[in-house]
């Protein structure tokens, strides 16, 4: 997991194995990544008695969008134990990470889902906060929730829906559903106080100084002695933006000295600047600078 957000080199790829029976998919998935999340919409037929077991390495949360016909009980196995699911329209659940979950059909049925899976240290990271350990590791089976419900249902139009957005949009409506999903919440009683001159005099030479290859907050933080979420309140409140902001602000100028003093194609500098593709680099410089590369490379030159 990268300290830096979006698809940078390595990018957030979820890790998860199935095993299912009686199961048919009746449309090719539809997914889209963002910085700290990968949603898939999944239109399945089911027949009686079908049954499949999941396990995945990231934290994940399922949303049933639509549902015909009969519905799906699920269990789980967590420290030993099993506990049984009754099942619910439009319901979802919270399988953490590495926690196995099975499914059974009791008739046939037709079912449309999202499944959205977390990088919850990019997450973290970019809300400054990181999750309760219970919350993260707490399943929570089969309940409704409106508000995340509205928010799934417009991050599963954005995989499958035939006007995406910006991809900040897609980022926006993750870390909702995410902050909401922990139920995160700011802490006003505990004040935190902004880096020393020399703290942040520290962390900003080794942000530029590392700017082309994806850092882990915790490596940032120990420079200082603090611990994350305290460094990530305290950074920003010395500089005015989070750390990740600055690192990838400190990446953008450098593509900017590469464009400007380099005749090298943007693919090279893309690579050189640690982005995963020419196109990756395109959307990212846009949304920092309000240009594309090639227009501010030209302009630059002009």
């Amino acid at each position: 997991m990268t300290f830096t957000p979006g698809p940078t080199v390595p990018a957030f790829t979820p890790n998860m194995t199935s095993r299912i029976e009686g199961i048919a998919v009746l449309e090719d998935l539809r997914f889209r990544r963002w910085p700290g999340a990968v949603a898939d919409v999944w239109h399945a037929a089911c027949a009686a008695g079908a049954h499949g077991e999941y396990v995945s390495e990231h934290p994940r949360l399922f949303v049933v969008l639509e549902r015909e016909g009969g519905g799906a009980a699920l269990r789980l196995t967590a420290r030993g134990g099993e506990r049984p699911a009754p099942p619910a329209v439009h319901a979802m659940s919270f399988v953490p990470a590495g926690v196995p979950i099975w499914s059974r059909v009791d008739a046939p049925m037709r079912i449309r889902h999202l499944d959205i899976h977390f990088d919850v240290a990019t997450l973290s990271a970019r809300i400054g906060e990181a999750p309760d350990r219970t919350a993260l590791s707490t399943p929570r089976l089969q309940f409704t929730d409106a508000r995340l419900f509205s928010l799934a249902r417009l991050i599963a139009e954005e995989c499958s829906g035939p006007d995406t957005r910006h991809d900040v949009y897609g980022e926006s409506l993750v870390t909702a559903l995410f902050i909401d999903l922990m139920r995160l919440a700011p802490e006003p009683s505990r004040r935190r106080s902004a880096l020393s001159p020399r703290q942040r005099d520290r962390a900003v030479a080794y942000l530029e100084e590392n700017c082309l290859r994806g850092l882990r907050l915790e490596e940032v933080a120990a420079l200082t002695g603090l611990s994350q979420s305290y460094f990530s309140h305290a950074f920003k409140a010395a500089t005015g933006v989070p750390p990740y902001q600055w690192h990838m602000q400190a990446r953008i100028r450098r593509v900017q000295e590469m464009l400007s003093r380099s005749t090298l194609p943007l693919t090279e500098i893309a690579q050189a600047a640690g982005f995963a593709d020419q196109a990756h680099l395109t959307r990212v410089f846009r949304r920092q600078v309000g240009t594309t590369p090639a227009a501010w490379r030209r302009d630059a030159r002009l």
